[in-house]
């Protein structure tokens, strides 16, 4: 029985059993013949091997339970465990049992969180911390009321603790170590030189060898371009993923190593809100007025058409440069240097209200549409055709929307995001180290016990459409969603899955809504104890906190 993972739930409801047994490769009528002739509920055990994720799953009625006088023998183990047992985990798991929550300290690396602290100029205590020590000594309320989405930011360090720091990030050096992790030209790395004001690729066919590449930079002045390093290189892993928290959106990240007197990229704008880290050497930058103010896509912009740059701004090591998406912008390596090394830390992609908009108006017309008969009105015949007066149309649509408006305004009108939540927990990075995370910690909850989640940063809840298949009329249901098992090698790297491998990279949970409220309070009421959750029946207290703290999202102090 080594290498086994136990896991009691107690009498959980029926969507979590089904997807248990989903998780498990059974059928849903295997739920429904064990359910045959008995009155429920069902306690349900979960036996998962640590090398699967593929459990096995038991299910007990609960009069066959209570005859146990409240104990449970796991099959195939020789010790008995009572719902207030801590469970213990085999020695070669490390796991360690958390009596108390500390958010961040359980994401930090074991082996680094005592000395990285001691070396790095950031502080990792907090997502705002992290934020706040990387823009120092600019105060993060400054930013974001007088710089963010207006204008260029330049912090100079001379500080040889920050340039140091910087420089340990990503360096030229790294090369020839990382070209050993066999990765693809486009993919992983671009070979690229700005030439006439027009971008050049110089990607070679195959793997990406070092020699090659190393070539391409002295003989070509070539700049290497190296994408999403953040797979390879703790640090930045560590950096980026406390800033997606923080920003609440992906944060992706490319390093540009350019030789002296020579530029990779054209001038263009992006997309997105840039943070330049200066890692080696230096870079001249010249920014320009935005043609498109907050542009929402990438665009390459001609001489002639930007002027003249309105910033001049030299990147020496450690220091840091940011501008709003649409700024236009072109860097090159100046004479003298003999190369130089910058990482850019992007987000806010498509994370405008216009975006928001898109993913919640669908959600926002159907609660309105069942309450407002105007709504569901037939349009006027021949509407489609082009036949009806086009003004009267109109008129009837914005009084609707005022409506709509109105309900927002005085609260009666939830917003629900699903969209934009799932995109962004489907694909953003895991918790550092999070293989030593990712068990149960502690014992198992109790109802008297005080409990916490685990992972706050990490988990969304969302209010959709059950998925399940039924004759019955949809209903609504609650999705607790997490990224503790997302892979930090496909962080931002595109890709398709089809839509059962998109629904196992997000985990997660499934409740009936009646559960949502009981979610929000441990989201806003930390600690809280079990039987505080607002729930109608002890049973159903204990079943949310014993299936979150399965799912190592929630924690008993």
């Amino acid at each position: 029985m080594g290498g086994v993972r136990f896991v009691l739930y107690l009498d959980p409801p029926y969507c979590i059993m089904s997807n248990m047994l989903k998780l498990a490769g059974l059928p849903r009528a295997f739920l429904m013949s064990a359910a045959t002739g008995e009155t429920g509920p069902y306690h349900c055990l979960c036996f998962r091997r640590k090398s699967s994720h593929s459990p096995l799953v038991w299910l007990v009625p609960l009069q066959e339970m209570m005859t146990m006088n409240s104990q449970t023998v796991y099959l195939g183990s020789t010790r008995t465990f009572t719902k207030h047992d801590e469970i213990k985990m085999p020695k070669k798991s490390k796991a360690k049992t958390v009596k108390r929550p500390s958010t961040d300290a359980e994401q930090l690396p074991p082996k680094q969180s005592k000395v990285m602290d001691t070396q790095s100029p950031l502080c990792f205590e907090s997502p705002a911390s992290l934020f706040q020590s990387l823009i120092q000594p600019m105060g993060a309320e400054q930013f974001f009321s007088e710089y963010w989405e207006k204008k260029p930011l330049h912090l100079q360090r001379t500080d040889h603790d920050t340039a140091s720091y910087y420089r340990s990030l990503f360096q030229l050096s790294d090369l020839p170590g990382l070209c050993a992790e066999d990765l693809e030209y486009y993919r992983d790395v671009n070979v690229v030189r700005c030439i006439n004001g027009k971008k050049k690729v110089l990607n070679k066919p195959g793997r990406v060898k070092s020699s090659v590449l190393n070539k391409s930079f002295t003989q070509n002045k070539a700049t290497i371009q190296f994408h999403q390093p953040q797979r390879f290189k703790d640090e930045l892993w560590r950096i980026q993923e406390k800033l997606e928290c923080f920003f609440g959106g992906l944060v992706g990240s490319n390093v540009y190593i350019t030789p002296q007197e020579s530029q990779g990229l054209p001038a263009h704008y992006d997309d997105v809100e840039v943070f330049v880290l200066q890692l080696e050497g230096q870079k001249r930058w010249l920014l320009y007025t935005p043609t498109v103010p907050l542009a929402s896509e990438y665009s390459v912009e001609s001489e002639e058409k930007i002027g003249s740059p309105t910033h001049d701004i030299v990147l020496k090591a450690g220091d840091l440069l940011y501008f709003p998406r649409g700024t236009i912008h072109q860097a090159s390596t100046p004479a003298g240097v003999d190369h130089s090394t910058h990482v850019t830390l992007s987000t806010y992609q498509r994370m405008s209200w216009g975006d928001l908009l898109l993913d919640i108006f669908p959600n926002l017309l159907c609660d309105h549409s069942k309450t407002a008969v105007s709504l569901r009105e037939g349009m006027p015949r021949g509407l489609l055709l082009g036949d009806s007066d086009n003004l009267d149309s109109s008129r009837t649509l914005s009084a609707g929307l005022r409506a709509l408006a109105d309900r927002l305004e005085n609260g009666t009108q939830e917003v629900r995001s699903t969209h934009m939540k799932r995109d962004f927990i489907m694909n953003r990075l895991p918790p550092c180290s999070r293989q030593q995370l990712l068990e149960p910690a502690g014992k198992i909850p109790a109802l008297e016990d005080m409990v916490c989640l685990r992972f706050k940063d990490h988990m969304v809840i969302t209010v959709e459409p059950s998925h399940e298949k039924t004759d019955e009329a949809t209903q609504l249901v609650v999705f607790v969603l997490h990224s503790l098992k997302n892979q930090r090698e496909n962080h931002m790297m595109g890709g398709s899955c089809d839509e059962e491998e998109e629904q196992d990279i997000s985990r997660g949970l499934q409740f009936p809504l009646s559960h949502l409220q009981a979610l929000r309070q441990l989201q806003q009421v930390q600690p809280l104890a079990v039987d505080q959750l607002q729930l109608p029946t002890q049973e159903a207290k204990l079943s949310l906190a014993l299936a979150l703290w399965s799912e190592s999202l929630l924690v008993a102090l």
